[in-house]
């Protein structure tokens, strides 16, 4: 693990900061360290609210896409809502159709075939539309490099309103609108919405139409709650607003299908964590294991008893899904030892029988034993399909493009993308994209780094300033966990390894020249317990957590990193 302190902010900044706040210099500094400087600022931050949220309408053809909407529903026509398979597009899709819903009796949903037809929009699905007498659909999650596609659509009569986030190409299609705050000539402000985020503003937007407001759309918030903390999204700005609100949703008036969910795994209330880990898999199992339509079907349920069989039934895929990505990842890191490439700069592995659903789970976990940019294929059709991982500072969607000439298709952010090719490519992709990263990625990148907010000491760790930590929340890109320094540490003789395979470490820590004695907890840390046994004193890099214990509840360190 490569540490690395953050600059610490201007003495001055902090110094005005603290003193308008009231707050220890620790804090100020933290908030700085996130772009928050003034007391307004603050408030702001840390009372996220409706008043926060954009107008729609700043959103480039925002107003086209309201007036064809309205449009369709004057002239009564069949509107089909289209969207991807992951929870970003199956939160979008179940958003959309519940709230057209309540104003129009002809919507009806799709979920491409994660198999079948692939990510973003099919043949198949404007097949279905034309079809089924559908004149317009709406796509989220997805659409934004689909030229031809559209194109293709409106030969058939059918018009495209496009919901995406993802970064355009060079072309846009040519829908009636096209709603992706990542156009270079949209001025909407803020930039990083999800798909879902993206779905919530439209929805906005025909609601102001009639006189209402966002927070008359509060019950929508479950969805894009859930959709920003698993499409890994920035929580700052109306991102952190929409996510907070959310959450108070889910934690007090959740829609049927996550309470389904919640009530599976008894918890009584959610962080934004717990969506990711908890709430998040087992909307995505559906469409890894099965179909994205079970997904839809849970989340726009009225029914609780439903939303419960449902839910039940997901449960058994994300159970399956498990089991299945254990297994690819034992084979995909055999392969990697077989082909002797554990000293590549990159992971590229292959195998035609491997579960389409689960190979970015699967790259992910590749990247926890080889820390470097992954990408895992299988086959899909007569193609190569592909999800791409990548480590923390490389860009791997633009490593990809430079590999384009060997690529059928690609889509996707900086750190988690998707590609396809041809099987007769493989090799040469493979070999392109290792010779693009080792030539551009910063050797330091290749290295995992723990980013630390501040050095402190034991005894600054409090209940007052744990209480404003607290607040910090909900935690996130561009507002991580914070993540605190100390060193002249000592085990007080308590230290053992724990768990039932004994692979984690608890002991209680003090510090040279202090009284105070805290308890610390280090998860999959048991093999460095001979950095603190005999009083050896070593420092620590951690986060700040609350310990519940027979009723009682105290401040602990969760351990991140330890060294002599």
């Amino acid at each position: 693990m490569r540490w690395t302190l953050k600059p610490k902010p201007e003495a001055d900044k902090i110094k005005a900061l603290k003193d308008a706040l009231q707050v220890d210099a620790t804090i100020a500094s933290l908030l700085i360290q996130r772009g928050i400087e003034t007391f307004e600022a603050a408030r702001t931050f840390f009372r996220p609210s409706f008043s926060d949220l954009h107008d729609p309408f700043l959103m480039k053809d925002m107003d086209l896409a309201v007036a064809r909407i309205e449009q369709a529903i004057a002239n009564n026509e069949n509107i089909l809502v289209y969207g991807d398979y992951d929870v970003d597009g199956t939160s979008a899709v179940a958003l959309m159709f519940s709230y057209l819903k309540t104003k129009h009796p002809q919507v009806h949903t799709y979920i491409p075939d994660r198999y079948d037809e692939g990510y973003g929009i099919s043949y198949k699905g404007i097949d279905f539309a034309c079809d089924n007498d559908f004149s317009l659909i709406i796509a989220l999650d997805c659409g934004i490099k689909a030229i031809e596609k559209v194109a293709y659509a409106k030969t058939l009569g059918i018009d495209f309103i496009i919901c995406d986030h993802h970064r355009p190409g060079a072309q846009i299609p040519e829908a009636v609108a096209v709603l992706d705050p990542k156009q270079n000539d949209c001025n909407y402000p803020f930039k990083e919405l999800c798909g879902c985020g993206v779905g919530f503003k439209l929805i906005q937007a025909l609601a102001a139409k009639e006189g209402q407001t966002a927070q008359d759309l509060a019950e929508y918030l479950d969805l894009v709650a859930t959709a920003i903390g698993a499409d890994i999204v920035p929580i700052n700005g109306e991102n952190r607003a929409l996510a907070y609100l959310g959450l108070k949703v889910i934690n007090t008036h959740p829609r049927p299908g996550i309470k389904a969910i919640l009530e599976q795994v008894k918890k009584t209330e959610l962080s934004i964590t717990d969506v990711v880990f908890i709430v998040a898999p087992r909307i995505n199992a559906a469409g890894r294991m099965k179909h994205g339509d079970y997904a839809v079907t849970l989340l726009a349920e009225e029914n609780l008893e439903k939303a419960r069989e449902y839910a039940s039934e997901i449960d058994q895929y994300n159970l399956n899904r498990r089991e299945t990505d254990k297994t690819i990842t034992e084979e995909a890191l055999q392969q990697i030892e077989e082909n002797h490439e554990q000293n590549r700069y990159t992971t590229v592995v292959y195998q035609e029988s491997w579960h389409k659903g689960v190979i970015g789970i699967v790259a992910s976990r590749l990247i926890e034993t080889y820390y470097r940019p992954t990408l895992v294929f299988t086959k899909s059709g007569n193609k190569l399909a592909a999800s791409a991982r990548s480590v923390s500072g490389f860009d791997v969607y633009n490593a990809i493009e430079a590999c384009s000439a060997h690529v059928e298709q690609f889509g996707g952010h900086k750190y988690a993308a998707g590609l396809t090719l041809e099987e007769e490519n493989y090799e040469a992709f493979k070999q392109a994209f290792e010779d693009e990263v080792s030539k551009t990625i910063d050797k330091n990148l290749l290295t995992p780094e723990i980013k630390i907010d501040a050095q402190i000491n034991l005894d600054d760790i409090t209940p007052k300033f744990y209480r404003i930590l607290k607040q910090f929340a909900p935690f996130g890109p561009a507002n991580m966990t914070p993540i605190f320094m100390t060193d002249n540490l000592n085990d007080t003789g308590f230290g053992k390894c724990v768990g039932q395979d004994k692979t984690h470490l608890r002991l209680t820590v003090k510090q040279t020249q202090s009284t105070k004695n805290i308890v610390c907890i280090g998860f999959g840390m048991g093999d460095k317990i001979d950095l603190i046994t005999e009083e050896k004193p070593f420092k620590a890099v951690y986060s700040i957590d609350e310990n519940e214990f027979r009723g009682e509840v105290s401040l602990q360190l969760k351990l991140r990193d330890i060294k002599a």
